[in-house]
């Protein structure tokens, strides 16, 4: 029984949601880190280690995935030319999540995501 697995919300819809893990995960490829809150770091880091677990096989196959669901060209060839050959050798944790502690304005907990 798959009970209590299910994701995050955020209070948004799903093509919201969507959306926003992927911008989240764009710009960690980006940037190399990004600070957010702890629950969607959680929540877009393993989109993130899928990502670079595909274009760690570099085939026109896993390009296509990729781009299809990044849908940034741009970030596509970064992804594949040199954020995926540092990890060739790493099987999984690509991802390092820190926690900073709440923020000032509302409490949220906060955390940074970065590529190991």
């Amino acid at each position: 029984m798959r009970h209590h697995n299910a994701n995050r919300k955020f209070n948004r819809g799903r093509n919201q949601r969507k959306a926003l893990i992927r911008s989240l995960v764009r710009e960690l490829f980006v940037h190399g880190k990004i600070e957010t809150t702890l629950a969607k770091a959680k929540e877009s880091a393993p989109y993130a280690e899928d990502f670079i677990t595909k274009a760690r096989i570099d085939t026109v196959a896993s390009r296509r995935d990729v781009a299809k669901r990044m849908a940034n060209n741009d970030i596509v060839g970064k992804l594949f030319s040199e954020i995926a050959p540092k990890y060739i050798g790493r099987n999984g944790g690509y991802t390092r999540i820190i926690k900073k502690g709440p923020r000032q304005t509302d409490g949220a907990l906060m955390a940074i995501i970065e590529l190991v």
